[in-house]
């Protein structure tokens, strides 16, 4: 219990002291009590909450030194107060060290309540307008009084003249005659409206036009489009009609025993999950059109040989860079947990043998992340634990390799710890604290200096990547955020880095995102990972806590530790074509395990997916619905070894293909490189 609470403690809350005191005053204490013993609370409010050690006969002892945390995001305890930032259950910790003995706890319950919900607006979530035999899907959306959005506000949907249209709980509005009709969404009292005038059906033809010709096949993931086409009795483009569409996989002469819908279609758009004859229809009014299209296997699968193998058996490998030098040979360099500190460089230019060459030894605990500039000039190496508590970044200067040169360290505004970087030829952007980003510039990497920083209002960051002056920030439940520093349309710089927009993910769970253009699609697609290190809701939880972390090395004495981590979250693919509207179309979801960092090159996805292990897949194309069940997986293979970190026990960090191979990292094996073997071809 003191192990589990220490460790909550450290990984979700911000400690705040309450008071200072001395040691002899501590050992009194018996029990901590909170004042008042709950706490219910609105969303962005603050209510009194202090904690009190008290000694056996109940008294109050004055100046103890009680440690009090809230939940990272959710609360915010400072000054005697307590507020709201996440509706919900909460808890704040409260701890108290003592000399003799455990410390006491106390979990105090905090209820943070919505805000009451001031105005209903409807929208349509279709395009079309409403005819007589028709139907739409409309969205409520319930505001507070500061113009926030109440999420999943639940809706109570009504219409003044039913015989005109009804509606049902989920909102579709379906029409039975023309006329005027309101439509009325109701939340927690409050009722928005939206007047329809219902006019009669004016098409008498539906037809299709688009999609594969004659009788070409498609592979499955593949996207192919057609255009519903509405016509009145004159010939002429009924444009507003709304139109359902639908898809059906048709039954083979044979049993088939595979799901019922094995695809997909939204607006036109259809992608086949497995292989088969489908029917694609279009239906507007008493109106229907039918396309058929048949779908083949991807036949996306290539063997992938194992080069190289770099063990590393004390300490669990982080993130890795891969880079060739200025010298002409190639490197790779490695961060460490468990390792005092250390960043250690591969030469691998023969990816058959990586022989660790060098390494160099910072103040911290963990080097989380290595970056190399595109130049290959210098690198950067993150540091988290000091013992001075001033983390920051530490550049190293890579003109003499294979040796590692300490050129600087900077942490003015880095104290916090630097958990991410990305890197420029010139500009460094590291994180600070998971707070905010600090802008460097290193021209002179003997004298980096401050040039800008962005910090999105109460949110949380773990990773960014720029591409064409837009930084893109991976930010927990905030998701996305998108800010010009240097691209210059939205009028930010380097010096002045402006928002753009941010894009909320369904997980809530944005760990890690990496801008990719696809010409074969002729889109700017981000991939944004989720990162949940604990499985929920599926069958195969993991292993019981009681048998170890998988965080420690197995220990034959107490036979604990050495267990695997079991994981969850997915790759989520937005089309940012227009950073202004982007719109969620893909993912790749492997149910079993979570994914961690990933690299897209080539129209391949490299991702490191933690113990379901190193994945790579086709992207090639436009891109909807789940990679993963469309054939487009290429290769996985799952590294372990026995004499691992943890043995035999995969778990990949990060992923980087270069020049031919596949080089990744595995926290409890080290450094591995394989490479995709082209697919044979029939001899002629």
């Amino acid at each position: 219990m003191r192990a589990s609470i220490l460790i909550l403690l450290a990984l979700l809350a911000l400690p705040v002291t309450a008071a200072s005191a001395s040691a002899q005053d501590a050992g009194a204490a018996v029990r901590l009590e909170a004042r008042p013993e709950r706490v219910q609370v609105v969303r962005g409010a603050s209510a009194p909450l202090s904690v009190v050690a008290v000694d056996a006969a109940g008294r109050e002892i004055s100046g103890a030194a009680v440690r009090i945390v809230a939940a990272r995001g959710a609360l915010r305890w400072e000054d005697g107060r307590v507020e709201g930032l996440e509706a919900g259950q909460h808890q704040v910790f409260a701890t108290l060290a003592r000399d003799e003995g455990d410390p006491l706890t106390l979990e105090v319950p905090v209820t943070v309540d919505w805000p009451a919900v001031t105005r209903v607006e409807i929208t349509a979530a279709e395009a079309g307008r409403l005819y007589a035999g028709t139907a739409l899907r409309l969205q409520a959306h319930a505001y507070h009084a500061d113009g926030s959005l109440r999420p999943d506000a639940p809706v109570t949907w009504a219409t003044d003249a039913p015989s005109v249209a009804s509606v049902d709980p989920w909102g579709v509005v379906a029409a039975g005659a023309p006329g005027a009709v309101s439509v009325r969404a109701t939340v927690e009292g409050v009722t928005g409206e939206r007047p329809f005038q219902v006019a009669a059906f004016p098409a008498t033809a539906l037809r299709l036009e688009g999609g594969p010709g004659g009788d070409e096949a498609v592979r499955t993931g593949d996207v192919v489009h057609w255009r519903a086409v509405a016509v009145d009795a004159a010939g002429r483009p009924v444009d507003d009609v709304p139109v359902t569409w639908t898809q059906t996989l048709l039954a083979a002469d044979t049993v088939h025993t595979g799901g019922a819908a094995g695809g997909q279609v939204r607006d036109g758009a259809f992608v086949a999950d497995q292989a088969g004859l489908y029917a694609v229809v279009a239906s507007a009014g008493p109106l229907t059109a039918r396309a058929t299209v048949r779908a083949e296997p991807r036949d996306a699968v290539r063997e992938l040989e194992v080069v190289g193998h770099g063990l590393t058996q004390t300490y669990r490998t982080t993130d890795l860079w891969v880079f060739e030098g200025l010298d002409g040979r190639d490197y790779a360099l490695t961060g460490s947990k468990v390792a005092d500190g250390h960043a250690y460089l591969f030469d691998v230019t023969d990816p058959g043998h990586p022989t660790k060459v060098d390494s160099i030894q910072v103040n911290g605990r963990t080097v989380n992340d290595v970056k190399v500039s595109p130049d290959g000039r210098y690198a950067a190496i993150s540091r988290e634990g000091a013992s001075d508590r001033r983390n920051g970044v530490v550049l190293l200067d890579l003109a003499d390799l294979p040796n590692l040169t300490v050129a600087s360290i900077y942490d003015e505004g880095l104290t916090g710890g630097v958990h991410n970087m990305f890197a420029t030829d010139d500009h460094l952007f590291a994180l600070s604290n998971g707070d905010k980003y600090v802008i460097l510039d290193v021209t002179d990497i003997y004298e980096p200096r401050y040039v800008s920083e962005y910090d999105h209002p109460d949110s949380r960051v773990h990773d960014v990547w720029v591409h064409d002056g837009v930084a893109y920030s991976a930010e927990w439940g905030t998701g996305v955020v998108v800010v010009d520093v240097g691209n210059g349309r939205w009028g930010g710089s380097i010096d002045n880095p402006v928002y753009v927009t941010s894009f909320p993910l369904p997980t809530g769970a944005t760990h890690a995102v990496f801008p990719y253009w696809s010409e074969s699609a002729g889109k700017m697609y981000l991939f944004v990972g989720d990162e949940i290190m604990s499985r929920r809701g599926l069958a195969w939880a993991g292993y019981p806590r009681s048998m170890g972390s998988y965080s420690s090395r197995y220990d034959p004495e107490t036979g604990l530790g050495g267990i695997p981590l079991t994981t969850t979250g997915y790759i989520q693919v937005v089309d940012f074509t227009d950073p202004e509207s982007p719109e969620m179309v893909a993912r790749y979801e492997v149910s079993e395990f979570g994914t961690h960092n990933f690299w897209v090159e080539d129209d391949v996805l490299y991702a490191a997916y933690y113990e379901g292990g190193v994945r790579t897949v086709d992207v090639s194309g436009e891109l909807m619905g789940n990679l993963y069940t469309q054939g487009r997986e290429m290769a996985v293979f799952k590294s372990a070894h026995p004499e691992g970190y943890t043995a035999n026990a995969t778990m990949v960090w990060g992923a980087q293909p270069f020049k031919g191979h596949v080089f990744f990292s595995d926290t409890n094996s080290g450094l591995w490189s394989v490479r995709l073997l082209p697919k044979s071809r029939p001899i002629s």
